[in-house]
């Protein structure tokens, strides 16, 4: 399952996909932002961060358009790929539910997936590290600079 240093490289229609893919997140950011709230330089609000991502993010499609037909760097997606797919997509789970069920529940599944399935760590390291982790991150954010996300205690 790990990434050989032979891996095909890409063709120009998965370049072509990804400058695609990379610039549509980089527009959907920027108007997410702009509902946010943009701010100014001088008093910037909720949404400077994501403005400025996804700038960056369309900045980069850009790069990536121009250069998609070059076949340097990227690398064909193989079976070998799955683990990036799944942390996309249990990433999206975790984003869609954390509004409803507060963060602690999401966080420690996705821990344990990530650890046990992807990490392919032992369950006695993913049983110590998840609680752990999630526990590190509601002290961080919760207690500590009293973030407010969505939390169950």
């Amino acid at each position: 399952m790990d990434d050989a240093p032979g891996a095909p490289p890409a063709g120009p229609l998965t370049g072509l996909a990804l400058a695609v893919g990379v610039t549509a997140l980089g527009v959907a950011t920027v108007i997410g932002s702009l509902a946010l709230g943009a701010g100014t330089p001088a008093r910037p609000d909720s949404g400077t961060w994501p403005l400025l991502v996804g700038l960056a993010l369309c900045a980069l499609g850009a790069v990536l358009a121009v250069r998609f037909r070059r076949p340097d760097g990227a690398e064909a997606f193989t079976r070998a790929s799955w683990p990036v797919a799944a942390g996309l997509a249990t990433t999206a789970g975790f984003v869609s539910v954390i509004g409803t069920i507060g963060f602690e529940v999401p966080s420690f599944a996705l821990m344990v997936f990530w650890l046990r399935v992807l990490g392919r760590e032992s369950w006695r390291s993913t049983l110590l590290v998840a609680p752990a982790a999630v526990a590190a991150l509601y002290l961080v954010f919760v207690a500590a600079l009293a973030v407010p996300i969505p939390h169950l205690l």
